[in-house]
């Protein structure tokens, strides 16, 4: 059994991505034995009315919410937001937003983001920060959105120790209070593998040394990224079965409350 935490569908307005309707992502997870995925709206990610692309994504997963796990992609920022959210999870059965501080104009210290933290939390909901979109080298011209400062995570997680985020595409974190086992902070987050080391620096192990098997998670980034790499990651991962199983998938149907 494998849960991939960090997917996506449709449209990026700066690359073309391939697999990224439910119908192809699906064939693609078949192939590599990925038996369910968290998938969000990359079409969301620079639409000026996020909700458009959480609408697309809802019709998209419909006919198959068994494989397909919808996180809403909300804009604190825009006034709209607390009737998206709302409609994201009663409507369309949402488990979970993904936040974009970046590319929507706010930062997560802001009160607005706050704001929503908390409402999301309220209907536990999953938060998943990704700390970036794209490699720095593949981005467009048009754009220059940093990675999300680890620093600026550390004081979110520590000041919402209620809430229950999910980092993905992140690195680094050994170096943090995120990572460490000294941090301080509430055990209310996730780490997710797909950015992480699992030979050389062997950010993973570390990570799952430092703060237990059951704070991390895998994903693959699909389909930004190919898959092969955090599957190769997980395989030789230099864990027993039973921590194996943890990142692989029990700890994401865990928090996401799957079967």
């Amino acid at each position: 059994m494998i849960i991939d935490f960090n997917a996506y569908l449709g449209h990026f307005a700066f690359r073309r991505l391939r697999h990224n309707s439910a119908t192809s992502l699906l064939k693609r997870m078949d192939e590599k034995q990925i038996d369910k995925a968290v998938v969000s709206s990359a079409s969301a990610i620079t639409y000026r009315n996020t909700q458009a692309g959480n609408e697309e994504l809802a019709a998209e997963v419909e006919s198959h919410r068994d494989r397909l796990i919808p996180f809403a992609v909300i804009n604190p920022f825009y006034a709209g937001w607390r009737d998206d959210l709302k409609a994201c999870h009663e409507t369309m059965g949402m488990k979970g937003v993904r936040l974009y501080p970046g590319w929507h104009n706010y930062r997560l210290a802001d009160q607005s983001c706050h704001d929503l933290i908390d409402a999301a939390t309220e209907r536990e909901m999953l938060i998943s920060i990704p700390i970036r979109v794209e490699d720095a080298r593949d981005r467009s011209w048009l754009v220059d959105v940093p990675d999300i400062p680890l620093a600026e995570v550390t004081t979110l997680v520590k000041a919402f120790p209620k809430a229950r985020f999910v980092l993905l595409n992140g690195i680094g974190y050994t170096s943090t209070p995120l990572g460490r086992k000294d941090g301080g902070l509430p055990a209310n987050y996730l780490i997710e593998i797909s950015r992480l080391d699992s030979v050389l620096a062997n950010e993973i192990g570390q990570l799952m040394a430092n703060l237990g098997a059951d704070r991390v998670v895998f994903g693959t980034g699909m389909p930004f990224n190919y898959p092969d790499p955090a599957l190769l990651k997980l395989e030789i991962l230099d864990a027993g079965k039973d921590d194996k199983d943890l990142v692989a998938w029990k700890n994401a149907a865990n928090w996401l409350r799957e079967s």
